[in-house]
């Protein structure tokens, strides 16, 4: 009997490190033999990085903003995401839904109903379950202060035009992010992101292991370098 899939969203402020553990916990789930696709958001599929590459670079209005958004979201939940997840493959994906509310609600303060309205009309309809409006199984929050999130991100690469937003636009997206783990607890882990990338990887890993999704002796073996 196949397994079913796992659909496993990572979130976190720019610079919060989420980014760097998404292979290693891949490579943790394929030594237990279980397929995996990663992919990340905006993008996952030809059209949704060309929105992306806008997205992240061609000044726009907040709601021009979330239409791409939830567009590239919907290309990627119907082209990659859900044919993965029906063939039973682990889904990881470095940021969803949540980060649209953290960074388009909170961050630049736009309407949090009409991102809901969008949120049902993007995701509903695509499952097996026609009515079904897929979430995420888990996701994995990587809670940073911004002001820390700043430092590592300080010359590290030429800015996008939110990587570029100043410390209190952040602010304003953890705040986001704080929120939407309130709101849905059993489907958030938080994570404390300012631990060095070992004690990270442990805090990772035993989240999986106490689902019962990894076993011990894999999740205590890879790791980012």
């Amino acid at each position: 009997m196949s397994r079913p899939g796992l659909f496993i969203t990572f979130e976190g402020i720019d610079g919060a490190g989420k980014s760097s553990h998404i292979e290693g916990l891949a490579a943790a789930f394929r030594a237990q033999g279980r397929t995996v696709t990663v992919s990340r958001e905006p993008g996952g599929t030809p059209l949704a990085e060309k929105l992306r590459e806008m997205v992240l670079n061609d000044p726009m209005d907040a709601l021009t903003e979330s239409l791409l958004i939830f567009a590239a979201r919907r290309d990627h939940l119907r082209n990659v995401i859900e044919p993965a997840l029906a063939r039973g493959d682990v889904v990881l994906c470095d940021r969803f839904t949540d980060a649209t509310f953290a960074y388009q609600g909170a961050g630049r303060g736009f309407d949090l109903d009409v991102l809901s309205t969008l949120e049902r009309l993007a995701q509903t309809g695509l499952a097996p379950d026609a009515d079904l409006m897929r979430e995420p199984d888990l996701t994995v929050w990587f809670d940073l202060a911004p002001e820390v999130a700043a430092e590592r991100l300080a010359g590290a690469r030429v800015p996008d035009r939110f990587e570029a937003q100043p410390v209190e636009f952040f602010r304003r997206v953890a705040q986001g992010y704080a929120d939407r783990a309130a709101a849905a607890p059993q489907r958030f882990a938080r994570l404390d992101a300012a631990q060095d990338r070992h004690r990270v990887w442990q805090q990772l890993t035993s989240v999986f292991v106490r689902k019962g999704w990894l076993a011990i002796m894999v999740a205590s073996q890879g790791g980012p370098q």
